[in-house]
Protein backbone atom coordinates (compact mmCIF):
# COMPACT_ATOMS: atom_id res chain seq x y z
CA UNK A 1 0.00 0.00 0.00
CA UNK A 2 2.56 2.26 0.67
CA UNK A 3 4.80 1.58 -2.64
CA UNK A 4 1.05 2.48 -4.13
CA UNK A 5 1.08 5.65 -2.68
CA UNK A 6 4.34 6.60 -3.20
CA UNK A 7 4.10 5.67 -6.83
CA UNK A 8 0.44 7.87 -7.23
CA UNK A 9 2.78 10.28 -5.64
CA UNK A 10 5.58 10.49 -8.11
CA UNK A 11 2.45 10.00 -11.01
CA UNK A 12 1.30 13.60 -9.61
CA UNK A 13 4.42 15.16 -9.65
CA UNK A 14 5.25 14.11 -13.41
CA UNK A 15 2.20 15.19 -14.46
CA UNK A 16 2.69 19.05 -12.52
CA UNK A 17 5.79 18.84 -14.26
CA UNK A 18 6.17 20.61 -17.65
CA UNK A 19 7.47 18.32 -20.89
CA UNK A 20 9.75 21.34 -21.45
CA UNK A 21 11.59 20.78 -18.08
CA UNK A 22 11.66 17.33 -18.29
CA UNK A 23 13.23 17.61 -21.81
CA UNK A 24 15.78 19.59 -20.02
CA UNK A 25 16.37 17.37 -17.34
CA UNK A 26 16.48 14.04 -19.19
CA UNK A 27 18.72 16.24 -21.60
CA UNK A 28 19.18 13.68 -24.81
CA UNK A 29 17.48 14.44 -27.71
CA UNK A 30 16.44 11.83 -30.57
CA UNK A 31 19.97 11.24 -31.93
CA UNK A 32 21.07 10.66 -28.12
CA UNK A 33 22.79 13.69 -28.12
CA UNK A 34 22.72 15.56 -24.21
CA UNK A 35 22.19 18.74 -23.35
CA UNK A 36 25.93 19.32 -23.26
CA UNK A 37 27.21 18.07 -26.21
CA UNK A 38 24.62 19.41 -28.63
CA UNK A 39 24.44 22.94 -29.71
CA UNK A 40 28.78 23.14 -30.42
CA UNK A 41 28.58 25.41 -33.40
CA UNK A 42 26.19 27.91 -31.45
CA UNK A 43 28.37 27.64 -28.46
CA UNK A 44 31.55 28.76 -30.80
CA UNK A 45 28.88 31.40 -32.55
CA UNK A 46 28.93 32.74 -28.71
CA UNK A 47 32.54 31.93 -27.73
CA UNK A 48 33.76 34.63 -31.06
CA UNK A 49 31.08 37.49 -30.27
CA UNK A 50 32.22 37.19 -26.80
CA UNK A 51 35.87 38.09 -27.42
CA UNK A 52 34.89 40.23 -30.25
CA UNK A 53 33.13 42.25 -27.64
CA UNK A 54 35.78 41.85 -24.75
CA UNK A 55 38.89 42.31 -27.16
CA UNK A 56 37.20 44.67 -30.33
CA UNK A 57 40.73 46.49 -30.17
CA UNK A 58 42.60 43.35 -31.00
CA UNK A 59 40.99 43.47 -34.35
CA UNK A 60 43.45 44.64 -36.76
CA UNK A 61 43.36 48.30 -38.45
CA UNK A 62 45.75 47.00 -40.65
CA UNK A 63 43.82 45.96 -43.69
CA UNK A 64 40.53 47.56 -44.72
CA UNK A 65 40.74 49.05 -40.82
CA UNK A 66 38.29 46.42 -40.18
CA UNK A 67 38.69 47.15 -36.11
CA UNK A 68 37.13 50.69 -37.08
CA UNK A 69 34.17 48.95 -38.36
CA UNK A 70 33.72 46.55 -36.15
CA UNK A 71 33.13 49.60 -33.46
CA UNK A 72 31.01 51.48 -35.38
CA UNK A 73 28.25 48.59 -35.13
CA UNK A 74 29.97 47.52 -31.93
CA UNK A 75 26.45 47.98 -29.42
CA UNK A 76 24.24 45.80 -32.36
CA UNK A 77 26.29 42.63 -31.01
CA UNK A 78 23.88 42.58 -28.48
CA UNK A 79 21.15 41.58 -30.89
CA UNK A 80 23.76 38.91 -32.03
CA UNK A 81 23.80 37.66 -28.38
CA UNK A 82 19.90 38.00 -28.42
CA UNK A 83 19.16 35.93 -31.77
CA UNK A 84 22.10 32.80 -30.18
CA UNK A 85 20.45 32.90 -27.10
CA UNK A 86 16.91 32.04 -28.74
CA UNK A 87 18.40 29.55 -30.99
CA UNK A 88 20.33 27.87 -28.13
CA UNK A 89 16.69 27.37 -25.86
CA UNK A 90 15.43 26.32 -28.62
CA UNK A 91 18.35 23.78 -29.53
CA UNK A 92 17.97 22.59 -25.89
CA UNK A 93 21.87 23.48 -25.36
CA UNK A 94 23.15 23.61 -21.51
CA UNK A 95 26.61 24.16 -23.49
CA UNK A 96 25.39 27.18 -25.72
CA UNK A 97 23.63 28.82 -22.96
CA UNK A 98 27.07 28.65 -20.36
CA UNK A 99 29.14 29.89 -23.36
CA UNK A 100 26.65 32.66 -24.09
CA UNK A 101 27.27 34.22 -20.26
CA UNK A 102 30.60 35.62 -21.78
CA UNK A 103 28.95 37.43 -24.64
CA UNK A 104 26.58 38.86 -22.21
CA UNK A 105 29.04 39.73 -19.51
CA UNK A 106 30.72 41.66 -22.13
CA UNK A 107 28.29 43.34 -23.38
CA UNK A 108 26.49 45.06 -20.36
CA UNK A 109 30.09 46.31 -19.13
CA UNK A 110 30.34 48.28 -22.56
CA UNK A 111 26.67 49.04 -22.60
CA UNK A 112 24.40 48.31 -19.92
CA UNK A 113 25.41 51.56 -17.97
CA UNK A 114 23.62 53.19 -21.38
CA UNK A 115 20.29 51.65 -20.66
CA UNK A 116 20.34 53.27 -16.93
CA UNK A 117 17.79 56.18 -16.38
CA UNK A 118 19.72 59.50 -15.92
CA UNK A 119 20.18 61.94 -12.81
CA UNK A 120 17.67 64.70 -12.90
CA UNK A 121 18.93 67.79 -14.59
CA UNK A 122 20.88 70.19 -11.50
CA UNK A 123 21.50 73.64 -10.94
CA UNK A 124 24.84 73.42 -12.69
CA UNK A 125 23.66 71.68 -15.74
CA UNK A 126 23.64 72.96 -19.21
CA UNK A 127 21.60 71.29 -22.22
CA UNK A 128 22.80 71.27 -25.51
CA UNK A 129 21.86 70.40 -28.77
CA UNK A 130 24.23 69.16 -31.92
CA UNK A 131 22.82 68.48 -35.49
CA UNK A 132 24.20 67.93 -39.00
CA UNK A 133 21.18 70.15 -40.44
CA UNK A 134 22.21 68.34 -44.11
CA UNK A 135 22.83 71.34 -46.61
CA UNK A 136 20.16 69.62 -48.91
CA UNK A 137 17.41 70.28 -46.01
CA UNK A 138 14.30 72.40 -47.56
CA UNK A 139 13.15 73.18 -43.97
CA UNK A 140 15.26 75.21 -42.08
CA UNK A 141 13.09 77.27 -40.57
CA UNK A 142 11.02 73.96 -39.15
CA UNK A 143 14.52 72.13 -38.08
CA UNK A 144 15.40 75.34 -36.33
CA UNK A 145 11.95 75.14 -34.01
CA UNK A 146 12.76 71.51 -33.43
CA UNK A 147 16.32 72.27 -32.11
CA UNK A 148 14.64 74.96 -30.12
CA UNK A 149 11.82 73.20 -28.63
CA UNK A 150 14.21 71.56 -26.41
CA UNK A 151 15.43 74.63 -24.82
CA UNK A 152 18.96 74.04 -25.16
CA UNK A 153 21.81 76.86 -23.63
CA UNK A 154 23.89 75.97 -26.43
CA UNK A 155 22.96 74.59 -30.13
CA UNK A 156 25.68 73.26 -32.55
CA UNK A 157 24.67 73.22 -36.14
CA UNK A 158 26.69 71.86 -39.39
CA UNK A 159 26.51 71.42 -43.21
CA UNK A 160 25.20 75.17 -43.14
CA UNK A 161 25.53 76.95 -46.31
CA UNK A 162 23.55 79.99 -48.24
CA UNK A 163 20.56 80.77 -48.02
CA UNK A 164 19.41 78.41 -45.26
CA UNK A 165 22.44 80.13 -42.82
CA UNK A 166 19.93 82.96 -42.87
CA UNK A 167 17.07 81.38 -42.01
CA UNK A 168 18.68 80.01 -38.84
CA UNK A 169 20.02 83.12 -37.99
CA UNK A 170 16.40 85.05 -38.52
CA UNK A 171 14.51 81.68 -36.82
CA UNK A 172 16.88 81.51 -34.08
CA UNK A 173 17.74 85.33 -33.08
CA UNK A 174 15.10 86.27 -30.41
CA UNK A 175 15.91 82.71 -28.24
CA UNK A 176 19.63 82.93 -28.94
CA UNK A 177 20.76 86.54 -29.31
CA UNK A 178 24.77 85.09 -29.33
CA UNK A 179 25.85 83.15 -32.27
CA UNK A 180 29.22 82.55 -34.33
CA UNK A 181 29.69 80.53 -37.69
CA UNK A 182 32.88 79.88 -38.80
CA UNK A 183 32.69 78.02 -42.51
CA UNK A 184 29.78 75.40 -42.44
CA UNK A 185 29.52 75.18 -38.98
CA UNK A 186 28.12 77.53 -36.30
CA UNK A 187 27.30 78.00 -32.54
CA UNK A 188 24.03 79.69 -31.04
CA UNK A 189 23.66 80.48 -27.36
CA UNK A 190 21.52 81.67 -24.94
CA UNK A 191 24.71 83.42 -23.00
CA UNK A 192 27.70 85.64 -24.32
CA UNK A 193 29.68 84.38 -26.42
CA UNK A 194 33.92 86.00 -27.15
CA UNK A 195 36.90 85.12 -28.87
CA UNK A 196 35.12 82.71 -31.44
CA UNK A 197 37.66 81.82 -34.40
CA UNK A 198 38.09 79.28 -37.08
CA UNK A 199 39.44 76.07 -35.79
CA UNK A 200 42.00 74.32 -38.71
CA UNK A 201 41.04 70.87 -38.99
CA UNK A 202 41.19 69.94 -42.38
CA UNK A 203 43.37 66.99 -43.15
CA UNK A 204 45.90 67.31 -45.92
CA UNK A 205 44.79 66.19 -49.57
CA UNK A 206 41.48 68.39 -48.82
CA UNK A 207 41.14 71.34 -51.11
CA UNK A 208 41.72 74.55 -49.50
CA UNK A 209 38.48 76.79 -48.61
CA UNK A 210 37.31 73.41 -46.17
CA UNK A 211 36.39 74.84 -43.19
CA UNK A 212 34.54 72.38 -40.57
CA UNK A 213 35.63 73.95 -37.09
CA UNK A 214 35.24 76.92 -34.54
CA UNK A 215 36.13 77.83 -31.17
CA UNK A 216 34.39 80.25 -28.70
CA UNK A 217 34.03 81.16 -25.35
CA UNK A 218 31.14 80.70 -23.50
CA UNK A 219 30.32 82.79 -20.70
CA UNK A 220 27.55 80.70 -18.92
CA UNK A 221 25.70 81.43 -15.70
CA UNK A 222 28.26 79.50 -13.75
CA UNK A 223 31.73 80.38 -15.24
CA UNK A 224 33.88 80.40 -18.85
CA UNK A 225 33.94 77.34 -20.57
CA UNK A 226 35.53 76.55 -24.62
CA UNK A 227 33.12 75.43 -26.84
CA UNK A 228 34.13 73.36 -30.14
CA UNK A 229 32.03 72.78 -33.01
CA UNK A 230 33.47 70.31 -35.40
CA UNK A 231 32.24 68.25 -38.51
CA UNK A 232 34.84 65.56 -39.20
CA UNK A 233 35.03 64.18 -42.92
CA UNK A 234 32.96 61.26 -44.04
CA UNK A 235 33.74 57.69 -44.06
CA UNK A 236 33.17 54.80 -46.69
CA UNK A 237 32.49 51.39 -46.41
CA UNK A 238 33.91 49.73 -50.01
CA UNK A 239 35.19 46.96 -51.48
CA UNK A 240 38.37 48.03 -49.79
CA UNK A 241 37.15 48.07 -46.54
CA UNK A 242 36.43 50.72 -44.07
CA UNK A 243 37.97 54.34 -45.78
CA UNK A 244 38.37 56.50 -42.74
CA UNK A 245 42.38 58.10 -42.88
CA UNK A 246 40.67 61.86 -43.49
CA UNK A 247 38.45 61.20 -40.00
CA UNK A 248 41.55 59.95 -38.43
CA UNK A 249 44.04 62.96 -39.39
CA UNK A 250 40.95 65.56 -38.49
CA UNK A 251 40.44 64.09 -35.25
CA UNK A 252 43.60 64.49 -34.13
CA UNK A 253 44.22 67.98 -35.30
CA UNK A 254 40.83 68.42 -32.89
CA UNK A 255 42.55 66.48 -30.02
CA UNK A 256 45.46 68.41 -30.44
CA UNK A 257 43.52 71.58 -30.25
CA UNK A 258 41.73 70.71 -27.30
CA UNK A 259 44.46 69.40 -25.44
CA UNK A 260 45.88 72.86 -26.37
CA UNK A 261 43.12 74.40 -24.65
CA UNK A 262 43.86 77.02 -21.27
CA UNK A 263 40.18 76.86 -20.24
CA UNK A 264 39.32 74.22 -17.67
CA UNK A 265 36.00 73.37 -19.05
CA UNK A 266 35.52 72.08 -22.60
CA UNK A 267 32.86 71.30 -24.40
CA UNK A 268 33.06 69.72 -28.34
CA UNK A 269 29.77 69.26 -29.95
CA UNK A 270 30.11 67.75 -33.70
CA UNK A 271 29.29 65.40 -36.69
CA UNK A 272 32.29 63.42 -36.16
CA UNK A 273 31.28 60.93 -38.59
CA UNK A 274 32.49 57.92 -35.82
CA UNK A 275 31.34 56.18 -33.04
CA UNK A 276 32.58 57.10 -29.44
CA UNK A 277 34.07 53.06 -29.71
CA UNK A 278 36.15 53.57 -33.36
CA UNK A 279 39.61 54.10 -32.30
CA UNK A 280 39.75 56.51 -34.81
CA UNK A 281 38.12 59.19 -32.38
CA UNK A 282 40.50 58.05 -29.63
CA UNK A 283 42.33 61.73 -29.78
CA UNK A 284 39.13 62.71 -28.43
CA UNK A 285 37.37 59.98 -26.52
CA UNK A 286 41.05 59.96 -24.64
CA UNK A 287 40.79 63.27 -23.48
CA UNK A 288 37.52 63.68 -23.10
CA UNK A 289 34.49 62.37 -21.20
CA UNK A 290 31.59 60.83 -23.34
CA UNK A 291 27.91 60.15 -22.68
CA UNK A 292 27.34 58.35 -19.44
CA UNK A 293 23.29 57.58 -20.46
CA UNK A 294 21.78 56.74 -23.76
CA UNK A 295 22.05 55.20 -27.48
CA UNK A 296 21.09 58.35 -28.82
CA UNK A 297 21.47 56.77 -32.20
CA UNK A 298 21.58 59.49 -34.58
CA UNK A 299 22.37 58.10 -37.96
CA UNK A 300 20.58 57.96 -41.01
CA UNK A 301 16.76 59.21 -40.07
CA UNK A 302 15.40 56.53 -41.64
CA UNK A 303 17.02 53.36 -39.46
CA UNK A 304 19.71 54.89 -36.88
CA UNK A 305 21.97 52.33 -36.58
CA UNK A 306 25.06 54.56 -35.01
CA UNK A 307 25.13 58.22 -33.19
CA UNK A 308 28.08 59.63 -34.95
CA UNK A 309 27.18 63.08 -33.68
CA UNK A 310 28.83 63.56 -30.80
CA UNK A 311 28.58 65.80 -27.36
CA UNK A 312 31.90 65.24 -25.25
CA UNK A 313 33.26 67.23 -22.43
CA UNK A 314 36.47 67.72 -20.49
CA UNK A 315 36.34 68.87 -16.61
CA UNK A 316 32.12 68.05 -17.08
CA UNK A 317 30.22 65.24 -17.25
CA UNK A 318 27.90 64.51 -19.92
CA UNK A 319 24.92 62.71 -17.89
CA UNK A 320 22.53 61.98 -20.50
CA UNK A 321 22.48 62.10 -24.22
CA UNK A 322 19.13 61.61 -26.25
CA UNK A 323 17.09 61.96 -29.94
CA UNK A 324 15.25 65.09 -30.90
CA UNK A 325 12.37 64.36 -33.58
CA UNK A 326 13.40 63.85 -37.12
CA UNK A 327 13.86 67.36 -39.11
CA UNK A 328 14.80 67.25 -42.87
CA UNK A 329 18.24 66.54 -42.24
CA UNK A 330 19.55 62.42 -43.16
CA UNK A 331 20.74 62.49 -39.19
CA UNK A 332 18.52 63.11 -36.18
CA UNK A 333 19.28 65.99 -33.57
CA UNK A 334 20.73 64.63 -30.52
CA UNK A 335 20.53 66.60 -26.62
CA UNK A 336 22.87 66.09 -24.08
CA UNK A 337 22.92 67.57 -20.57
CA UNK A 338 25.97 68.83 -19.28
CA UNK A 339 26.69 68.55 -15.52
CA UNK A 340 29.59 71.17 -14.55
CA UNK A 341 32.11 70.43 -11.95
Amino acid sequence: MVERAHSGATSTVKAAVPGWVGRWVRGEDARGRSAWTRGRVLAALAALTGALLAFHRAVPNSIGRLGSLLEAFLPWLGVVVAVLFGLALVRRSATALVALLLPMAAWTYLFGGLLLPGAKPGAHDLVVVQHNVSDENTDPAGTAHVLADAEPDLIALQELEPPALAVYERTLASDYPYHAVQGTVGLWSKHPLTGARSLDIKPQGIADGWSRGLRAVVHAPHGKLAAYVAHLPSVRVGASGFASSWRDESADLLGRAIAAEELRTAILLGDLNGTVEDRGLTPLTSRMNVAERGFAFSFPTAFPLARIDQVMARSATVAQIRTLPATGSDHLPVAAQITLR
